[in-house]
């Protein structure tokens, strides 16, 4: 894998923002997640990896509670935002996605201008007391999405009428927007060409100063590009978790090795 370009850059000195301890996720019968520990650091970029259907996804989920959208599913063990655990019955999830933000796989911007796509979360929680003060939420948080340079002389046109790169970066505005203290990224440049892709993944790295953020990718590369801590996910259970240049350059579990490697996937 000469081909990786290594991130590599001091992490020790940063903080834990979420924790989880003995975490298991069951989809019915199916045990999908199996007993995960993990710290995630703050304004940190930590990539989850492993083969298609390994659980990366479903763990992502649960860190904004979203798997409780599915009936089936059942979330047990702990997970604590500074210190919080937000599956204690007294947290909102809706209020707990404003602080954990989430950008999905395929650009899903809602059929409305790009300026009321960003307005949108704002205004549901409140968090501004007049036009003046929610077109400068706008506008702050297009230009962190390094997009408003592209949008702001079309603000009220639809966000649908945008490129597919345009329109992640969009929906990254809008995941910001809230002042999240957490971006969660399922594969978000899957569905991108290379271009925007590269414009994206410059964004991560941007967006790290401000955020922990939490990328899901099937691409390697991508890991080894923006990361600085890397999770290796196989059949469920959290392989191996450390810093990116030892988990591509010196492996501790096989399992790791094999997979950065080729031989499973």
């Amino acid at each position: 894998m000469d081909d990786l370009r290594i991130v590599e850059r001091d992490v020790n000195t940063h903080t834990n923002k979420i924790t989880a301890r003995g975490v298991d996720v069951f989809y019915g019968g199916s045990h999908a997640i199996k007993g995960v520990d993990v710290d995630i650091l703050d304004n940190t970029v930590t990539a989850f990896i492993g083969p298609s259907g390994c659980g990366k996804s479903t763990f992502l989920r649960c860190l904004n509670r979203m798997n409780d959208t599915i009936d089936i599913c059942r979330v047990k063990g702990e997970i604590l935002l500074d210190g919080e655990n937000i599956y204690n019955p007294k947290v909102d999830p809706v209020q707990l996605r404003a602080k954990v933000g989430m950008v999905f796989q395929k650009p899903n911007p809602f059929p409305k201008s790009i300026y009321d796509n960003v307005a949108y979360g704002p205004k549901i929680h409140g968090l501004t007391r007049n036009k003046a003060e929610l077109d400068e939420v706008v506008e702050t948080s297009l230009r962190k999405a390094a997009i408003w340079n592209e949008v702001k002389d079309r603000l009220q046109a639809p966000g649908t009428g945008l490129s597919g790169g345009q329109q992640q970066r969009l929906c990254i505005a809008r995941a910001i927007a809230t002042s999240p203290e957490v971006l969660l990224m399922d594969e978000p440049c899957s569905a991108l060409d290379p271009i925007a892709t590269a414009q994206v993944e410059e964004l991560i790295d941007e967006l790290r100063a401000q955020f922990s953020v939490v990328i899901v990718t099937h691409s390697m590369q991508q890991a080894a590009r923006v990361s600085q801590r890397t999770a290796f996910f196989h059949l469920g259970n959290l392989v191996e978790y450390g810093e990116t240049g030892q988990i591509f350059t010196a492996p501790k579990d096989p399992r790791t090795e094999s997979y950065i490697t080729g031989r499973i996937g």
